[in-house]
């Protein structure tokens, strides 16, 4: 039996159909849910993820995870990333990739970001590959390249935020253009005059969205 079978298994038996029907509909039913609400879903799942080991990446967990056709299992996954997030590597990125563009939504997506910030934080080799996926014609990829920086703080690489920013400029995706005004906002906390001038230089190509959210807090 796999070691993840009893957690697996404590979610169904949770499982709340009357619950699981607003929690699909919010995701605009996409997706199927058990109808576990996330205190719950953290409580049942808090002695597996103590239990692991943090210095391993169990892809054929999270994989299988990814198979399950309701929701909380990708949310589980994604919780188990973070927790084994110090034992991801470069090498990693791939799969990583395959999870951003495999049941995408912003739910994951945003999920998943965080986790290839950390890795990229560490392992600054990989800015060429979210430099690649800014461009990548899958928009999920691209939102991870526009956001794997935030809250760096002092630590983000401007002029590659800049860059990527400029290559998904004329875009009508709402995701993208959120994306933007969502990176300029959270720098604009460390570096508004950066902010302010990124603005001002190419409010012409910006959208709506990107400037009224970039310019939230400046």
């Amino acid at each position: 039996m796999a070691i993840w079978a009893g957690v697996f298994e404590a979610f169904r038996l949770a499982a709340d159909p009357e619950k699981a029907a607003p929690m699909s509909a919010y995701m605009r039913g996409k997706f199927a849910f058990l109808g576990i609400p996330m205190p719950m879903r953290k409580r049942l799942s808090r002695d597996f993820l103590n239990a692991i080991d943090k210095k391993f990446v169990d892809w054929d967990f999270v994989f299988e995870c990814w198979r399950q056709s309701e929701r909380e299992f990708q949310y589980l996954a994604v919780d188990y990333l973070s927790k084994v997030s110090s034992a991801l590597s470069p090498l990693d990125i791939p799969n990583l990739h395959d999870l951003v563009v495999d049941k995408s939504w912003w739910d994951s997506v945003d999920g998943l970001n965080t986790i290839i910030g950390a890795v990229a934080l560490c392992h600054p080799e990989l800015n060429d590959t979210l430099l690649n996926w800014s461009v990548d014609q899958n928009f999920w990829l691209r939102r991870v390249a526009i956001d794997y920086q935030l809250k760096r703080r002092e630590k983000t690489d401007a002029a590659l935020l800049g860059r990527i920013i400029e290559n998904n400029f004329g875009q009508t995706e709402f995701f993208i253009n959120k994306a933007i005004g969502w990176a300029l906002r959270e720098y604009s906390k460390t570096n508004p005059k950066w902010v302010r001038t990124f603005i001002k230089t190419h409010k012409d190509k910006m959208s709506p969205l990107s400037i009224r959210e970039a310019s939230k807090y400046i």
